[in-house]
């Protein structure tokens, strides 16, 4: 079974009480069961993190190369700012994908530009809570697909 290190950034643990009519009612509690039992189906196991600080995300990344198989990141505002977190995924090596509730690029012109997008291996936007099932569905597929590829 692949493990993978889901990792949610500022104010996440906010949700299903911030701004409900953008990011829903999901709180992140259910949000992370729901990724977990996604996860079973598809042979993931599934670690769930969160973090308002940026070093911790970085810090977590970092870790993620020696304990995990990939990487799903909604760094949420940091997504749109932060170096330091796209230099964190190119150091590790791992496959990353990144994933946010809502469709980033109806939203306001800062938030159309990803820092992470330049490292990751896609970018899963503006289905609600199935832009983390998408994610997962899609790292599933990329490490087994690997996996194929490595002949293992």
């Amino acid at each position: 079974m692949s493990s993978i290190l889901l990792l949610n950034g500022p104010n996440l643990n906010l949700l299903g009480t911030r701004e409900p009519e953008i990011y829903g009612a999901t709180t992140l509690l259910q949000l992370e069961s729901q990724c977990r039992d996604w996860g079973r189906v598809l042979g993931l196991m599934v670690d769930c993190q969160q973090s308002n600080h940026e070093g911790e995300l970085v810090d977590a990344i970092q870790q993620a190369g020696t304990k995990y198989h990939g990487v799903i990141i909604n760094a949420g505002a940091l997504t749109h700012t932060s170096v330091a977190l796209l230099d964190a995924v190119r150091a590790v090596g791992l496959p990353v994908i990144e994933t946010h509730l809502t469709n980033v690029q109806s939203r306001e012109s800062f938030r159309r530009r990803s820092y992470i997008a330049q490292a990751a291996l896609g970018v899963i936007s503006g289905f609600g809570a199935d832009s983390y099932r998408l994610a997962l569905e899609a790292m599933a597929r990329h490490l087994s697909d690997r996996r194929g590829a490595d002949g293992s």
